[in-house]
């Protein structure tokens, strides 16, 4: 026997004699981008979500206050000044000002709480103290270059604008890119520190005590470094800005197309807030002020008395979505329907005519847009050219629109109508959007008969249009597992969380919960588990899996589909665990149903022809081989694998397999599984000087196994005391070249549970 010939000696010999090194799996970069821009977007969403109620507040305000409104509306007696609604509209006004008169704090806050991994309180926390300390530091370097003086004033040098107010500290004029450098940079901290232990004299500082700590002598630096590095940023952004601007109309349609296209990839949001809230989308003296961002110049104006027209230059980034929101996409719509075929139009009926209205009154496409994407990504394509002209047509036309979130028709009547014609020019609006309706239905019609385009309501005959019901959820269920038990999805409290979360591939397989307006946003160990046609039987029009990240569209639901879902997680429900074998249930053992539902979910896509999966025989935490207490492990010179810090003795075969051998000072076991594969249980490190001490072994060579057989038993609490450590080793001694092992991360498993895969 090959193996163990090898490890019939000295084990230090055998780490000095087997040369046969692993690669490292390159991940592809692509993917990984994707997810970090994912994850970046998807933290935007947070402040970004409370722009509309700052800017309904503002702009009601604003709207109801104004003298020449009032006039215009006869309205004296009852929004006058002295007037109770008129004072109650002036606090609503403020109230809503405020909001984005401290954007750059809120984004600090709002990204540190989206990207952090979890105690996403503390990051809260941490961002908030950063930014003030780093605007402080700016601060002290400006009175000591003298740019500020000690009075407070600015020195008669300084280009007017590069230095402003902020939460009452005199400091460079960051906006919403100073909130975003922080609320990252302390994400950063956070995530890699919040788990520190440090000496027990200062283990109170420890954990997550200790991110406020390293985040603040952090943006101590960052104040200094800004001072020197800002100006110089700045006149990037300035270019950059200028750049776009510069084009004109062009420019406007270039932004366009790319914001749409971007759709499907959920990255819509990276891209368009820069335009949105920072000097890229240009500047503006407003009242005295120097105004950063289209959206910020609109709202400032909306609240300045001495504005004519709104600047189109400024709202050129959204007032075209206008025109396609409200006409242009429900003509796709209606084009849809009349191509349905007869016997399926009233069910495309329904579900189109939903999407049209969600889509004309909040602005929310994607019901619509994912209804083509997919089956016909050709209609995506004229989709984008027509969105994207949209947005130029409405800056040709001198259409000065706001809105908070998206262009729908609540936006339309409160920044538009509400604000006149003479400020906005929203009447023009009316015939473009005629237009394009005109030109979306055409299209769309034309193009869906063309080519016999698979949109609602023209499926095969065998294909039903339809929302599924938690009935069907469960019935497909049960169908892909064969008439297996499924009963914890089926008695769940949820069974679309539950369906969701086996879609995902088990709970086990899910890192990470978020949402944006419309789509499920989460992280998952390993995108092969995913089952689409289940996720979309819940009711999600499209599903996108790039890496470990994947987006479940869903809608405007989507929250409360967030939320039930992170609380079904949450739960412990009996029925989550079952005996694995009677060995097992002797031992205590269990593994949860979910794991066996994704291991039986593999299995039937057939995955287990390339993948080998990975069941910890070991409870504990899981961590990295690269982690191990000594280098011949951490350098993988003895083979790919993993460790477990246990937490307690028992050892139990991971799989069904064969012992190939039992090492004489009983610390280490060899085995072969069913497929082949050929690995080693060694336990602790620098063990096989105990002679055995310790250890009471169960089985012998050339014995058969059964997943769930005790293996083995040891004394963690000796190890410990005698040897180097008692991490738990799982070395894989024969992979070959193109053979790759990949875990879900660290963290605390069950024995029996699936920890990751060797794809072959």
């Amino acid at each position: 026997m090959r193996l163990q010939e090898e490890f019939s000696g000295d084990v230090k010999t055998v780490r000095k004699t087997h040369l046969n090194t692993q690669k490292k799996r390159r991940k592809n970069m692509k993917d990984k981008i994707f997810g970090v821009l994912q994850r970046v977007g998807r933290s935007f969403m947070l402040p970004i979500a409370v722009l509309p109620v700052a800017g309904l507040l503002l702009g009601i305000g604003s709207s109801f206050t104004n003298e020449t409104t009032i006039a215009t509306y006869g309205l004296q007696g009852i929004l006058g000044n002295g007037t109770i609604l008129h004072a109650l509209l002036m606090i609503m006004s403020k109230a809503g000002n405020v909001i984005f008169d401290n954007l750059p704090i809120i984004f600090a806050v709002g990204v540190a709480i989206g990207m952090a991994k979890a105690e996403k309180e503390v990051a809260a926390l941490s961002a908030m103290i950063s930014f003030f300390v780093m605007h402080a530091s700016i601060n002290a370097v400006l009175l000591l270059a003298g740019k500020v003086l000690a009075d407070g004033t600015i020195a008669p040098d300084v280009l007017e604008g590069t230095i402003a107010s902020v939460c009452g500290i005199q400091t460079l004029q960051m906006g919403v890119f100073g909130g975003i450098l922080v609320g990252l940079g302390v994400a950063a901290l956070h995530n890699r520190f919040y788990k520190i232990e440090l000496p027990n004299a200062l283990s109170f500082f420890g954990g997550s005590r200790f991110v406020p700590i390293i985040s603040t002598v952090t943006y101590v630096g960052i104040g200094i470094l800004m001072y020197f590095i800002w100006p110089a940023v700045q006149n990037g952004i300035f270019a950059l800005g200028g750049l776009v601007t510069g084009t004109g109309y062009f420019g406007t349609l270039i932004f366009g197309i790319i914001k749409r296209a971007l759709i499907p990839f959920g990255l819509h949001h990276v891209f368009y807030m820069p335009f949105w809230q920072t000097a890229v989308g240009g500047t503006m003296m407003v009242d005295g002020n120097l105004i950063q961002g289209g959206q910020n110049i609109f709202f400032a104006q909306l609240a300045s008395s001495d504005v004519t027209h709104f600047s189109a230059d400024a709202t050129r980034y959204f007032s075209g979505e206008f025109i396609f929101m409200i006409f242009g996409l429900p003509g796709a719509a209606l084009a849809m329907y009349r191509c349905a075929k007869p016997e399926k139009k009233k069910a495309a009926g329904g579900l189109l005519l939903s999407a049209a209205l969600a889509c004309m009154f909040t602005g929310i496409t994607e019901p619509i847009e994912f209804s083509f994407l997919f089956v016909a990504p050709m209609l995506f394509a004229v989709q984008v050219i027509l969105a994207g002209s949209a947005y130029m047509v409405a800056h040709i036309l001198n259409i000065a629109v706001g809105l908070t979130f998206s262009g729908g028709l609540l936006d339309l009547v409160i920044f538009g109508v509400l604000q006149g014609n003479a400020k906005t020019s929203w009447l023009r609006i009316i015939p473009a959007g005629i237009v394009y309706f005109l030109l979306y239905y055409f299209l769309f019609s034309f193009l869906i008969k063309k080519f016999d385009l698979k949109t609602p309501g023209r499926e095969d005959d065998d294909e039903e249009t339809k929302l599924y019901t938690k009935a069907d959820v469960n019935a497909r269920r049960t169908e892909a597992k064969e008439g297996e038990s499924c009963s914890q999805a089926e008695n769940s409290k949820d069974s679309r969380s539950a369906a969701i979360a086996m879609g995902m591939g088990g709970r086990n397989n899910i890192t990470s919960v978020d949402c944006c307006a419309t789509r499920l946003r989460c992280s998952i160990a390993d995108s092969s588990l995913v089952d689409e046609k289940l996720l979309k039987s819940t009711g999600a029009v499209g599903v996108i899996v790039k890496g470990q990240g994947i987006q479940i569209i869903y809608g405007p639901q989507v929250t409360v589909i967030k939320s039930e879902l992170e609380a079904y997680l949450a739960e412990e429900h009996e029925e989550d665990t079952a005996e694995a074998t009677d060995d097992a249930e002797n031992m205590g053992t269990k593994v949860t149903a979910e794991t066996e539902a994704a291991v039986n979910l593999a299995e039937s896509k057939n995955i287990a022809e390339n993948v080998h999966k990975l069941y910890s025989p070991f409870q504990g935490v899981l961590k990295p081989i690269t982690e191990a207490p000594d280098e011949a492990f951490a350098s993988k010179a003895m083979g790919d694998g993993y460790l477990v810090m246990p937490e307690d003795g028992i050892v139990a075969a991971p799989e069904d397999g064969e012992v190939m051998f039992v090492f004489p000072s009983k610390h280490a076991i060899g085995l072969k599984a069913a497929d082949g594969m050929e690995y080693l249980l060694h336990i602790g490190v620098d063990t096989v000087k105990l002679n055995g001490e310790g250890f009471t072994v169960f089985v012998s060579d050339g014995q058969k196994i059964k997943k769930g057989d005790k293996l083995m038993e040891f004394d963690p609490v000796y190890i410990r005391e005698h040897a180097v450590s008692d991490a738990c080793i799982v070395i894989f001694t024969g992979l070959t070249e193109g053979e790759s092992l990949s875990l879900e991360g660290e963290k605390q498993v069950k024995r029996l549970e699936l920890i990751g895969q060797i794809r072959k």
